[in-house]
C-alpha cells in the first residue's frame, strides 16, 4: 500500500527513545515496540509470538557479529528488527512490521484505515443489560475481561453507561449492593479471573443476605485451559455457587442476549446476586444477534392477601387497644402506604435498625428503633403492646421482637413469615396491597388509648437523657452524642445516609433523629468496611435516578471500617462523588475490645495505628478536617457538607462513650 494510502500517526519525539533501546508505544489500540540501533528506527509488533511477550519492556542486543537483535524479556526470545526474523533465519513469525517515518523530531508510524469494529456477543450481551435498565458498572479492567471491558467502553460513550473504575472490587460489590438497597434495580460489579472475582464474594453476600440486586461479571481464562490449574485459574462457578441465585459461564454456543436476560430478571425478581463468567476467547467472538430486553418477561409484583387474612387481620387491629406496627427494611418500597396505616389506626411505629429512617423520627408516630441499636422508647412500647403488626421484618434475633404477644406478620415473601417461630397470622401480601386492602375496613377500638402523646412524652424523656450523656466527659474524646447530635441538625432531610459497622452503628441508631434520610447499612452480614463503598453505589443512583437526583450522600465508619477501602476515597475524586463522610476515629476497634469487655477477656489486639485520615483526604485530592473538640462539630460539618465533592470529618472520638 502507498504511503499517502496509509494514516500516519504521531507515536512520539525522537528525544524520547536514545540509541541502543526499545520501549512500547500505542497506535490507535495497536501496541507497537519501537526501537532505535546503529542509528536506525524500526516499529514492529510488539507481542512475542511465544507467549505475547512485550517486546517493547525488552531490549536491543548485539550478536558476536555486530547485528542488533530485539530480545523478549520474559523468555529470551530474539528478533531481528528490520524484518521480524529470528536468528536462523526461519521467517514465518507472524511478526508484523510498520512503516516509520520522522518528520521535525516527530516519529510517525503507518497503519492501514481502520477496518470497521465487528460487534461481538459481549457487545450482544452488555446492550440486553442496557435494556434491561443496568445503568452503572463499577469495577476493574484487567487481562481476563478486555474483550467485555471495550464492550463496556463502547457503552459508555454512546451514553448507555456510566462505567466507575474502582481499586478494590470488594469495594465494587459493596457500591452494587447498596445501590440495589436504594433502588432495588441492579448495578454491576466487573472484575478479572482470580483474586478479582474472590474479591467480590463479601460485598456480594451482603447483597444476598439483604435481598439486594446485583449482576456480578467475572473475566476467565480461556476455555481450552479449564481445569488444569493454569495462572488465575479457580472453578469460578463453584467458587459463587452459594452466593449467587443464577450463575452461568458463557459459551459460543450460549444464546448470549437470554442469557444476560435470565441474569438480569434472576437480580430483579429474586433480589439476589446474579453472576456470568465470561472466558476470555468467548468475549470477542462475532455476532450478529439482537439484543433484548424485558418487554413480556415480568409480571407485576401485586400480591393481595386473601380475604380470609384481611378478615381476621382487621378483626384483630380494630379489637387492640394499644396496637403497635414494627416496621423493617422489607417494606422500604411500601413505607408510606404503612405510615398512612399506622396513622389510621393511630399507632406508633417502631423500626428495626435495618429500617431506620423508613418513618421519620419527627413524625407524630414514630417510635425509634429496636433492638440493640435502638432506644428505651422503642422498647417501651413493644412491651406495653397488646398487638403488633410486623411489615417486612425478619424477627432476627438483633431486634429482639418479643414473640409472645399477639403479632400479625406481613411479607411478600413467604418463607418470611413465622420463620423462627409462630406468629398468630401470618400473611402472604405485598405490603402496599395489605394496607390498601385494609385500610377502608380499619375503625378504631372504642376502647383504645391515646398512644401518640406516649410518643411525645417517651421522646420527651429520651432527649433529657441524652443531654445527660452529653455531659459526660473523660478526657479522651469527644463523646458520640455529640457527633450525632450536631449531624442531626445539619443532615440535609432528604440525604441517604450509609452506615458502617462497629461502635459508631450503634450510637447513630441511638442517637440520630431522622427526619425523611434514607439508610442504608449491612444488615444480616454485617460486615465492616461497607460504608464508603455503599455511599460510593449511592451517589451513582443520585445520577442514575430522578428520584434520587441531588440528594447529599452522607457516610459514616470508625476508623477500622474505613480503613478497609481506604483507597477508593480516590475513586471518589476522580469521579466528583459528592459524598461527606464522617469518621470517628477512637484508634480502636471500639465494638471488639467492648466484647473482650464484656465477656471478662482481656482486651487484646484491637488497638489500631492510624494516619491522620483528614491529610489522607486532602492527599487524596479530597476536603479534609479533624475535630478534636465538641465545640468544632458543627461548623467542621457544616464545612463538609457545602463542597461539592468528596470531604472526609475526622472525629476523635472516646471509645468508652457510646
Amino acid at each position: 500500500m502507498a504511503s499517502q494510502d496509509l494514516d500516519w500517526i504521531s507515536v512520539g519525539k525522537v528525544d524520547d527513545l536514545p540509541e541502543g533501546r526499545v520501549k512500547t508505544v500505542t497506535a490507535r489500540t495497536i501496541s507497537i515496540c519501537l526501537s532505535h540501533f546503529d542509528g536506525q528506527w524500526a516499529a514492529m509488533d510488539n507481542r512475542c509470538p511465544h507467549q505475547n511477550g512485550p517486546l517493547g519492556e525488552g531490549s536491543i542486543e548485539k550478536g558476536v557479529d555486530g547485528k542488533c537483535w530485539i530480545r523478549c524479556p520474559w523468555h529470551g526470545w530474539d528478533f531481528d528488527p528490520l524484518t521480524g526474523a529470528p536468528p536462523g533465519g526461519h521467517e514465518d513469525t507472524g511478526q508484523t512490521l510498520y512503516p516509520l517515518d520522522i518528520r521535525d523530531g516527530e516519529i510517525f508510524v503507518g497503519l492501514e484505515a481502520e477496518p470497521p469494529r465487528q460487534r461481538t456477543v459481549t457487545d450482544v450481551m452488555v446492550d440486553t443489560m442496557v435494556q434491561w435498565g443496568v445503568k452503572s458498572v463499577f469495577g476493574m479492567v484487567g487481562h481476563s475481561n478486555l474483550g467485555l471491558a471495550d464492550a463496556v467502553r463502547l457503552s459508555t460513550q454512546k451514553g448507555d453507561l456510566t462505567y466507575f473504575g474502582i481499586r478494590h472490587e470488594g469495594a465494587a460489590a459493596f457500591a452494587a449492593s447498596a445501590y440495589g438497597k436504594l433502588t432495588s434495580k441492579p448495578a454491576a460489579c466487573l472484575t478479572i479471573a482470580g483474586p478479582g472475582a474472590t474479591n467480590l464474594l463479601t460485598g456480594l453476600w451482603d447483597a444476598k443476605v439483604d435481598r439486594a440486586p446485583v449482576l456480578a461479571l467475572t473475566g476467565q481464562v480461556q476455555t481450552q485451559v479449564f481445569g488444569p490449574g493454569v495462572f488465575q485459574d479457580i472453578d469460578l462457578k463453584s467458587a459463587f455457587d452459594a452466593v449467587s441465585r443464577f450463575s452461568q459461564t458463557v459459551l459460543s454456543t450460549s444464546n448470549h442476549a437470554e442469557l444476560v436476560s435470565l441474569a438480569c430478571k434472576t437480580a430483579l425478581l429474586e433480589r439476589d446476586v446474579a453472576h456470568l463468567i465470561f472466558p476470555d476467547d468467548m468475549q470477542t467472538l462475532p455476532s450478529d444477534a439482537e439484543a433484548m430486553g424485558p418487554e413480556g418477561r415480568m409480571g407485576r409484583p401485586d400480591i393481595a392477601a386473601s380475604q380470609s387474612d384481611v378478615s381476621a387481620a382487621v378483626d384483630m387491629i380494630n379489637a387492640a387497644k394499644r396496637p403497635l406496627i414494627v416496621m423493617g427494611h422489607g417494606a422500604a418500597d411500601s413505607h408510606k402506604a404503612v405510615t398512612r396505616f399506622a396513622e389510621k389506626i393511630g399507632a406508633p411505629v417502631v423500626t428495626t435498625f435495618k429500617g431506620k429512617g423508613l418513618i421519620a423520627d419527627s413524625h407524630p408516630n414514630a417510635a425509634g428503633v429496636l433492638g440493640r441499636s435502638g432506644t428505651p422508647i422503642a422498647s417501651w412500647f413493644m412491651n406495653e403492646a397488646d398487638l403488633m403488626i410486623a411489615f417486612g421484618t425478619s424477627f432476627s434475633n438483633h431486634t429482639g421482637i418479643n414473640e409472645g404477644k399477639p403479632i400479625i406478620q406481613v411479607d411478600f415473601e413467604r418463607m418470611q413469615l413465622g420463620r423462627f417461630h409462630p406468629v398468630t397470622l401470618p400473611v402472604w401480601a405485598e405490603i402496599g396491597s395489605f394496607c390498601a386492602q385494609v385500610e377502608p375496613l380499619l375503625s378504631r377500638s372504642p376502647d383504645a388509648e391515646d398512644q401518640l402523646s406516649d410518643v411525645a412524652d417517651r421522646w420527651t424523656m429520651w432527649r433529657k437523657e441524652k443531654q445527660v450523656r452529653l455531659l459526660e466527659d473523660l478526657g479522651n474524646g469527644i463523646h458520640s452524642v455529640a457527633v450525632f447530635n450536631a449531624l442531626t441538625d445539619l443532615c440535609p432531610d432528604d440525604a441517604i445516609l450509609a452506615v458502617d459497622v462497629g461502635n459508631n452503628t450503634y450510637s447513630f441508631g441511638r442517637y440520630f433523629e431522622t427526619k425523611g434520610q434514607r439508610v442504608l447499612m449491612s444488615g444480616y452480614l454485617g460486615s465492616i468496611g461497607f460504608g464508603f463503598p455503599a455511599a460510593m453505589g449511592a451517589w451513582a443512583a443520585t445520577q442514575d435516578f430522578e428520584e434520587f437526583a441531588g440528594r447529599k450522600v452522607i457516610s459514616i465508619s470508625g476508623d477500622g471500617g474505613f480503613g478497609q477501602y481506604p483507597m477508593d476515597f480516590t475513586t471518589a475524586v476522580k469521579y466528583g462523588m459528592n459524598i461527606t463522610h464522617i469518621l470517628l476515629n477512637n484508634s480502636q476497634l471500639g465494638k471488639i475490645s467492648k466484647e473482650q469487655k464484656a465477656g471478662e477477656w482481656p482486651v487484646w489486639e484491637t488497638q489500631l495505628h492510624n494516619p491522620s485520615f483528614a491529610a489522607f483526604a486532602r492527599l487524596c485530592g479530597g476536603h479534609g478536617i479533624r475535630v478534636t473538640e465538641a465545640a468544632e462539630l458543627n461548623a467542621a460539618i457544616a464545612e463538609a457538607l457545602a463542597v461539592d465533592g468528596p470531604s472526609l470529618v475526622e472525629v476523635i472520638c472516646d471509645p468508652d462513650l457510646i
